[in-house]
C-alpha cells in the first residue's frame, strides 16, 4: 500500500492535507503572538494614556478589539497563502512580520521605548508590504487580506511618531 491511499502522503501539495488542522495551525501561531503581546501590554491603557497624544488619537478601548479582529484576519491570510502552496519567501516574512509585531508591542508598552518601538514599527510596516507582494504572487484573497493590517500599521506608525514628538519620551 502507498501512503496516499492512506492520506498520509507527506509530499502530496498543501492543499490536500487536512486544511482545517493547517486553520488551527495558524490560528495557535497568531493567538500564540496575541496572547504573549497581551502580556506584555498588560499596562497598556495606562501607560498610553499617560502620553500626551495628537487629537486623531483613539481612545485605548478601541486597540483590543482592532488588534482581535486583525490577528484572526493575519491567521487566516496566512492558512489561506498556505492553501495555495506557498513559497518559503512568503512565510519567511509572515514570520518575520509576526515577530516584529510582537517587539513592537513590548518594546513600546512593556519596554517603554517609544522610539526603539517606532524603528520597529517601521520594519514591520516594510515586512508587511514585502508580505503582501508574495503572498500575491500566490493568492490576492491572501495579499487582500493583510491590507487592513497594514492600513493599521501605518496608523499606528503616525502614532508612534507623534507620541514621540509631543513626549519627552525614550
Amino acid at each position: 500500500m502507498d501512503g496516499a491511499s492512506h492520506g498520509g502522503d507527506v509530499t502530496a501539495p498543501t492543499h490536500r492535507r487536512n486544511p482545517w488542522l493547517m486553520l488551527a495551525v495558524f490560528f495557535g501561531l497568531v493567538g500564540v503572538i496575541a496572547l504573549v503581546g497581551a502580556l506584555a501590554a498588560t499596562t497598556a491603557p495606562d501607560a498610553y494614556n499617560r502620553y500626551v497624544l495628537p487629537e486623531w488619537a483613539p481612545p485605548s478601548s478601541l486597540f483590543s478589539p482592532v488588534w482581535t479582529v486583525l490577528y484572526i484576519v493575519l491567521a487566516v491570510a496566512g492558512w489561506t497563502y498556505w492553501r495555495t502552496d506557498g513559497e518559503n519567501q512568503g512565510f519567511a516574512a509572515y514570520g518575520i512580520g509576526l515577530l516584529f509585531n510582537l517587539m513592537w508591542i513590548s518594546l513600546f508598552f512593556a519596554g517603554g521605548s517609544t522610539q526603539v518601538a517606532c524603528v520597529d514599527i517601521v520594519l514591520l510596516d516594510f515586512t508587511v508590504i514585502v508580505t503582501i507582494a508574495l503572498f500575491y504572487r500566490r493568492s490576492r484573497v491572501a495579499a487582500l487580506l493583510l491590507v487592513p493590517y497594514l492600513a493599521w500599521l501605518l496608523y499606528t506608525t503616525a502614532l508612534n511618531v507623534a507620541i514621540i514628538a509631543l513626549n519627552d519620551v525614550p
